[in-house]
């Protein structure tokens, strides 16, 4: 399938996934870090509402990106990503939080809906963003995987949360897994490998020894095959392909900046 799409409107640079928006049911969006207001080290698009960049920046690029990808910023709920697994159903009396007004989801790294008009965000900066759709029930999901998330299947279990909430089948639902740090530059030591090797088989799918117990992961992989297990068929699983690391003029990372840079944000909502 098609990857992602990049675009360009209101001076934002953003991508999109074609397989998605050709169902003509969402609006999908990853934001890139170009086109905003703040300042190095987190110029210019940050969104990272956790980071130390001004609250008014952070707020002002909010507003940017929306206005460029045509939703409402009144529409967004923002998750509260701390690299657990747990889902929360959104509905339209949370639109609007953790951008526009307080919010009461806490210790979220995975959200879906069912409904029109909420436009999900996370934020990223090489962790991996995993985006779900079920059209024939018209259910979205959007998660956010780093490795202990990974560890803890969270893409399987917003998969689940799907089904046992909306009736969604995994063999309908297309995926994406969007911009985060690919094999080429993911080194781990070995303790997050043990992590892995305690809770997967098939390591060798994703797992790259190097030398002096270090390693390169491939979180990609290792979601697409949780996808796969879970009953996603693999032709209608996306990779984007777009490593952050290697694309830092592109996209903040955090261990290409050492832990001080901005956030990327996800988007994806109904129609």
């Amino acid at each position: 399938m098609n990857e992602l799409n990049m675009r360009k409107n209101c001076g934002i640079t953003y991508f999109s996934i074609p397989a998605f928006e050709e169902t003509g049911l969402v609006i999908s969006c990853f934001a890139s870090r170009i086109g905003g207001v703040s300042k190095k080290p987190y110029s210019s698009l940050n969104l990272g509402v956790k980071t130390a960049d001004s609250r008014a920046n952070i707020q002002k690029n909010y507003e940017l990106l929306f206005k460029a990808i045509n939703i409402p910023i009144e529409n967004s709920v923002l998750s509260d990503q701390v690299h657990k697994d747990n889902i929360k159903i959104i509905t339209t009396a949370d639109r609007g939080k953790g951008i526009i007004r307080d919010s009461n989801i806490f210790e979220v790294d995975g959200m879906i809906t069912n409904e029109k008009g909420i436009a999900l965000v996370t934020h990223y900066a090489d962790c991996v963003p995993i985006y779900l759709l079920d059209p024939v029930n018209k259910v979205i999901g959007l998660v956010h995987a780093g490795w202990k998330g990974t560890v803890l299947r969270i893409a399987q279990k917003a998969i689940l949360k799907m089904q046992e909430s909306f009736g969604t089948e995994p063999k309908n639902c297309l995926a994406a897994i969007g911009p985060s740090i690919g094999k080429c530059c993911y080194e781990v030591d070995e303790p997050v490998i043990n992590k892995f090797n305690q809770n997967f088989t098939n390591l060798s799918k994703y797992v790259f020894f190097k030398e002096n117990n270090r390693y390169n992961l491939d979180l990609w992989e290792a979601n697409k095959n949780q996808l796969e297990e879970i009953g996603i068929l693999q032709r209608n699983i996306i990779i984007s392909n777009l490593c952050t690391h290697c694309n830092n003029h592109l996209f903040f990372s955090h261990r290409s900046e050492e832990g001080i840079t901005g956030r990327m944000a996800a988007v994806l909502q109904l129609k």
